[in-house]
């Protein structure tokens, strides 16, 4: 009998796909995937039907009789709580449902954050009027408004005036659709095990933050109520705008933010009761005071982020992941020989929606792919009412996503210039160049393995939403 376990993997896609496909080639375990794809048709059909508990029901009668020894999922939107519910039921390693309530419920988290860690709390306030209702009057702005219970920074935007607010919660019937259930299997699953955190269903508005201010991520992991680190990743937002323009790894910060941070979530993870997993901290941070301020806390691993650190520290966060559902000791687990200095997750987004690049075709990824062996490179094309929406909910169109390494930052901006260039976007830096011509054309090769390409997929002509 083969001593590789088998483990459940919920909702495995993109990063976790990737990530699936390469552990289970190097040996670490035998994973039974399930759980639909969000983002593409006709996968995302599911959401139509989807409800925690009777998935969670199906997915452990399928555990016992495959005998998992663990189950896992980082998905942010479904995953994470299913596999909770899911080891509840099979007794197996994992995070009590009502910590992934907590920490995914953006309204309750406030709450508790403003209790256990009031210094870096935000101002914050629930929207006491529902989807479409009339904005109520006596509401201070600017105001940075997001979703009680939301992912991929959907509906999340500042607010300068009661007229944009209104507008902002102005949905037709097919929206009303997509965020209904979206929300519904959350709200039901809250109202039964977390039932003072109230209705998922509305809006939180917040104070905004200066733009000015740096933004950072800690990631790091819980076993036994113990929190570690994993170090810090630093965001670059696009110049005027609240999206992402690049992550870079390790962050250009002093080692005592990395303390500051592990401190905070340390009293947040220890208040919600989130004992077993991965987790992942956002957080403005102002150098001049020392502050730092807390945006949330999501109870799962941020799995873009992993590809960073197995290139600048050689851990990899998929396979702490595997182990924590395994409740073996993720410090026991091998380390690689990093390949970069620093690495940056770089993010390729229009404002405009007559000025969205083109997909790169097989052809430029194959260029690619010969010129940045290294490299990793993700299309994700919509059209039509799925483009539209997301210029809607989000401001902006993601569309692609490079990884790549360097030694030092300034080689990684040479590198990212060179590989926009062969993609034909323009580089994810301020003052960079702009992209090559759409008659600039590298010779056919084809794609390099080292390269995932899904740029012939339509990405999510159904619900419209975008990946972070």
């Amino acid at each position: 009998m083969s001593r590789t376990p088998r483990v459940g993997w919920l909702f495995a896609h993109d990063w976790d796909g990737a990530a699936c496909d390469r552990l289970q080639a190097a040996g670490l375990a035998r994973f039974d995937r399930a759980g639909f794809d969000l983002f593409h048709f006709p996968s995302q059909l599911g959401l139509a039907v989807y409800d925690h508990e009777r998935f969670a029901r199906a997915q452990a009668r399928r555990g016992r009789r495959l005998g998992w020894r663990a189950v896992l999922s980082h998905q942010e939107h479904f995953g994470a709580l299913a596999a909770a519910l899911v080891a509840e039921q099979l007794g197996l390693p994992g995070a009590a449902p009502e910590a992934i309530l907590a920490a995914q419920h953006k309204l309750h988290a406030r709450r508790v954050l403003q209790q256990v860690a009031p210094e870096t709390s935000l101002g914050f306030a629930p929207l006491e009027a529902a989807y479409g209702e009339d904005i109520p009057g006596g509401i201070g702005y600017p105001r940075f408004v997001k979703p009680v219970k939301a992912a991929f920074s959907v509906l999340a935007r500042r607010i300068d005036r009661r007229e944009e607010l209104q507008a902002h919660t102005r949905f037709d019937a097919w929206e009303r659709w997509v965020i209904r259930h979206l929300v519904d299997p959350f709200d039901r699953l809250c109202r039964a095990r977390l039932p003072q955190a109230g209705s998922a269903h509305r809006m939180l508005l917040e104070d905004p933050m200066p733009a000015h201010l740096p933004q950072y991520n800690l990631d790091g992991w819980v076993a036994g109520g113990q929190v570690h680190a994993l170090g810090v990743v630093e965001a670059v937002m696009y110049p005027g705008t609240q999206a992402f323009m690049r992550w870079e790894l390790p962050a250009r910060a002093g080692p005592g933010l990395q303390a500051q941070a592990l401190d905070v979530a340390r009293r947040f993870l220890g208040a919600i009761g989130y004992r077993h997993g991965l987790f992942n901290l956002e957080f403005f941070h102002d150098p001049a005071t020392g502050r730092l301020t807390v945006i949330e806390c999501n109870p799962r691993l941020a799995s873009q982020f992993g590809d960073l650190y197995r290139r600048v520290h050689g851990i990899d966060p998929h396979a702490i992941g595997v182990a924590l559902a395994l409740g073996e000791d993720p410090c026991a687990l091998p380390r690689t020989e990093p390949t970069a200095a620093v690495a940056a997750s770089l993010v390729y987004r229009a404002f405009d929606p007559a000025a969205v690049p083109a997909g790169p075709g097989r052809e430029r990824l194959a260029a690619f792919g010969r010129a940045f062996p290294d490299g990793l490179a993700l299309s994700f094309p919509k059209r039509g009412r799925a483009l539209a929406r997301d210029f809607k909910w989000t401001g902006n169109h993601h569309y692609g996503f490079v990884h790549l390494g360097a030694p030092d930052r300034q080689a990684l901006r040479e590198r990212a210039e060179r590989a926009s260039a062969l993609l034909g976007w323009p580089a994810p830096y301020e003052g960079a160049a702009p992209r090559a011509r759409p008659t600039e054309r590298p010779a056919a090769a084809p794609i390099s393995p080292g390269t995932a390409a899904d740029g012939a997929a339509e990405s999510s002509p159904l619900i419209g939403i975008q990946r972070p």
